[in-house]
């Protein structure tokens, strides 16, 4: 059994892999994402993300899908205590923003969705610049007195604002940041690494890196010439016109190949290896693709190999 990696400054333990829940209820139809969620639970996994705005960006939906698909999993196997549940507030259509009534009704509506009385782990999952820090981090800090919310995290958010709410909750005793949601993988460091990735080491914040394989291109199923039915496709495709992604490639592919091991597989490991990750994020549509993110919670790369990972995406 894989061990449980502590969460931050929080008392919450979490699988060292987290299940992306943004295809439920869009490219995955409820019985499939039945079947990823039963396969990721049945090997130990317990943390599961999604946000209330899943999937607004389909035609015909309105937000909300992949919460009400996971409520109704819950609902089904009785398992709601034994899985750390993640979800967003901010970007939901008909609740954008971060104002204190904002991220309430937010809330309301996604327990609401997901057929339950807590969320684990909530986050802003976007910033809203025009709302004073104190405002939010009072909200969050309500939500969590109410029992509603177990702690709380940020994703999408700069170095100074992040640093300026963790002071807040210090200064006045509310609840603070435990994690951070960045976008961050082998084609996108500069997204994570630096101030950002320096204020989370600073104040103990977990990193659970979103974007983990790049929208598929770290499956290495994107290749010159390869056509790859999938909503993300044109996002994925888009590095193969980049040096740094051709580098990235060649160096998965020289050691997947030592490691006998899928490339997908390799790069969740690189990132899994980086200072103040706990768990990379990615989704399956169907639960043949989870293995190979799986096994990264198995493999640990060489010095060496993290090295050679580091240099091919510098």
């Amino acid at each position: 059994m894989t061990d449980l990696r502590k969460l931050g400054t929080s008392d919450l333990r979490v699988f060292p892999f987290a299940l992306g829940g943004n295809v439920f209820g869009w490219t995955s139809d409820e019985k499939q994402s039945f079947a990823v969620l039963d396969a990721y639970a049945a090997v130990g996994g317990n943390f599961v993300d999604t946000a209330d705005m899943y999937s607004a960006w389909a035609p015909g939906h309105e937000g909300g899908e992949s919460e009400t698909v996971l409520g109704d999993w819950f609902a089904s196997r009785g398992n709601r205590s034994e899985v750390l549940l993640a979800t967003k507030v901010g970007r939901h259509p008909r609740y954008m923003g971060l104002s204190a009534e904002t991220i309430r009704a937010g809330a309301e509506e996604s327990l609401r969705r997901l057929r339950t009385d807590y969320i684990d782990l909530y986050y802003t999952h976007f910033d809203d610049p025009s709302v004073p820090v104190e405002e939010i981090i009072t909200a969050l800090d309500q939500l969590v007195r109410d029992g509603k919310v177990r702690a709380i995290a940020a994703s999408n958010i700069s170095p100074d604002r992040l640093a300026a709410s963790l002071a807040f909750s210090e200064s006045e005793g509310l609840a603070r940041y435990v994690a951070l949601q960045p976008h961050y993988n082998l084609v996108s460091r500069d997204t994570y690494e630096g101030a950002l990735q320096d204020t989370a080491a600073r104040y103990g914040l977990s990193a659970v890196p979103y974007s983990a394989l790049a929208s598929g291109f770290l499956t290495g199923k994107y290749r010159p010439g390869t056509e790859v039915e999938s909503a993300r496709a044109e996002g994925a495709g888009k590095h193969l016109e980049t040096e740094r992604g051709v580098k990235v490639l060649d160096a998965l592919d020289r050691i997947a190949g030592a490691r006998g091991a899928e490339i997908a597989t390799v790069a969740l490991a690189w990132l899994a290896a980086q200072p103040t990750v706990v768990a990379p994020l990615a989704s399956a549509r169907i639960p043949e693709q989870l293995p190979s993110l799986l096994a990264a919670t198995e493999l640990e790369l060489t010095a060496e190999e993290l090295g050679d990972l580091t240099a091919a995406s510098a």
